[in-house]
């Protein structure tokens, strides 16, 4: 196997060892963050429905105006404003934060820091 293998099993096995203990309620549902090397997505997820409830990434244009790339930390903070105010629309206001197997830092965090600014309880 080669070494980007080897790390893309490890994220895999850490995101799997995290969904055991994260669970989506309509009361209190699952913020999912999952990046690429261009884009930056994040979704609010009911997990006992099985829907998502909100969802915002760096591919829209509302969120992609103004930004000089879609890549990096100001993207994923961008991205975290968005889904926030999206997800206080629909009185949703705590959610399970669920980086899905990515280290807590660099553009998870910020679009987590991001989302606790905007109003949204992590």
């Amino acid at each position: 196997m080669s070494y980007e293998r080897n790390r893309q099993k490890a994220r895999h096995q850490r995101q799997l060892r995290v969904r055991r203990k994260i669970v989506g309620t309509l009361e209190r549902p699952r913020l999912c963050v999952t990046k690429t090397l261009r884009h930056v997505y994040a979704q609010i997820i009911d997990d006992y429905q099985g829907h998502t409830l909100v969802a915002a990434s760096t591919v829209e244009d509302e969120v992609r105006n103004g930004l000089a790339s879609t890549s990096n930390k100001e993207a994923a903070a961008a991205v975290g404003k968005v889904v926030a105010q999206r997800a206080l629309d629909k009185d949703i206001r705590q959610v399970v934060f669920d980086r899905a197997g990515w280290p807590y830092h660099g553009k998870v965090q910020a679009l987590a820091e991001a989302a606790r600014e905007a109003g949204l309880e992590l």
